[in-house]
């Protein structure tokens, strides 16, 4: 036995030297690995593909958005090829994940809780989808079709698993035990108006002096001129920030700027939950209780359609009627309390946006993470190194 362990055997056979070949494999394993964990655990890169975020956010900007903020989740599709979301890269059916290993939603202490006003990332609620023919493919079309009540109670539930399904970026307006309403087109929580500001925008009916207008002012101001619709001689119809209107005025050149919003419903509800007792609309609605975690619901007629998907989809539970009682898990029910909070995301761009007020509530094992600043933003209309916004870059986000 050598007890001089810690000294250098002359007589030992020297190692043997690793082969370019599998140094540069254990490199590529090991950047793989570590890019993974930093992806998963601390940070990723986000894209914005759409408007429902304008003006905050714009199409073309890339972001870093946070894991660590609100906790890290835990992966709870583990089984899945490395840098890739639900499909594998350059197909568009094959899948990314393997959904014979499912975890528990588990999340590691974050920094902070959501907070009112948070710009968030979070797994889409409408990735559930109804099984039946392509056309009728979507869970809130058939309630639009219906009812609330008619699609859950005959249609079986198929979907992606939580993690798996589309990202989505929305500011969090109302967080769980708040009580959401919107009027004209302003949302109120808790009794308190909060209007858009700083960010945002709206549609409005601008009327000039003058029925030759300056594009380049307009432009200047934030206005994206190729997209105003000309209503009469004088007269567009414009999307706009309340700040950009403000601006507008200075210049002299409108007699009036009116903001449009939808008028009270007359009609049943055109946005969730899509009851027929409710005239609601995407500029009138509420109020809504938004689910916290612990908070009991008393189950009736006016309750239901609100928590209806909530309890059973979101948090598992079989949910029925029978006569005029309800059962969750084969047990008669008067009151239900939830396991998870919920938050109210909606768009800055309020009318062309897609969120809660069509699918409701987002529950908190859909939450990713907190989008933290821009790390580049292309403006596909630019030409050559116009395309880079270089104001955006490194710009953060709120």
């Amino acid at each position: 036995m050598n007890w001089k362990f810690w000294q250098k055997n002359k007589n030992a056979e020297p190692k043997k030297k690793k082969s370019k070949t599998r140094e540069w494999t254990d490199a590529i394993i090991f950047a793989v690995v570590a890019a993974t964990i930093i992806r998963v655990f601390f940070i990723e890169a986000y894209t914005i593909p759409s408007g429902s975020m304008e003006k905050s956010l714009l199409v073309g900007d890339f972001l870093f958005v946070s894991k660590v903020n609100y906790g890290a989740r835990i992966p709870m599709t583990p089984v899945a090829f490395p840098f890739s979301h639900h499909t594998l890269p350059f197909t568009a059916t094959t899948k990314a994940y393997w959904d014979g290993v499912q975890w528990k939603y588990r999340r590691l202490p974050g920094l902070q809780d959501i907070k009112r006003n948070d710009v968030v990332v979070f797994n889409f609620p409408e990735g559930d989808t109804v099984a039946l023919d392509a056309q009728d493919d979507n869970y809130y079309r058939m309630v639009a079709r219906s009812s609330w009540q008619e699609v859950n109670t005959t249609h079986p539930i198929t979907s992606r698993p939580v993690d798996k399904r589309e990202n989505f970026i929305k500011r969090c307006i109302a967080i769980s035990g708040d009580t959401i309403s919107m009027k004209n087109g302003i949302a109120n929580v808790n009794g308190k108006n909060e209007p858009l500001k700083n960010t945002g925008m709206m549609p409005y009916r601008i009327q000039f002096t003058n029925t030759e207008i300056q594009t380049k002012p307009l432009e200047e101001i934030g206005f994206v001129t190729n997209d105003m619709q000309q209503e009469s001689a004088d007269t567009y119809l414009a999307n706009a920030s309340f700040e950009m209107i403000t601006e507008l005025k200075k210049l002299g050149i409108v007699k009036s700027a009116t903001m449009l919003a939808a008028p009270e419903a007359q009609e049943p509800s055109s946005v969730f939950p899509y009851d027929k007792n409710r005239k609601w609309n995407i500029d009138n609605f509420g109020p809504i209780v938004v689910p916290k975690k612990g908070w009991t619901v008393q189950l009736d007629s006016n309750t239901m359609p609100l928590y209806y998907r909530s309890i059973r989809t979101y948090e598992g539970n079989k949910v029925e009627k029978k006569g005029n009682d309800w059962y969750i898990n084969d047990k008669i029910a008067t009151s239900y309390t939830f396991k998870m909070n919920y938050y109210w995301m909606m768009g800055d761009n309020r009318h062309n946006s897609a969120d809660s007020r069509i699918w409701g509530f987002v529950p908190e094992d859909h939450i990713v993470g907190k989008a933290l600043f821009i790390w580049m933003s292309f403006d596909s209309n630019g030409s050559w190194f116009s395309k880079i916004r270089w104001s955006r870059i490194f710009k953060g986000i709120n």
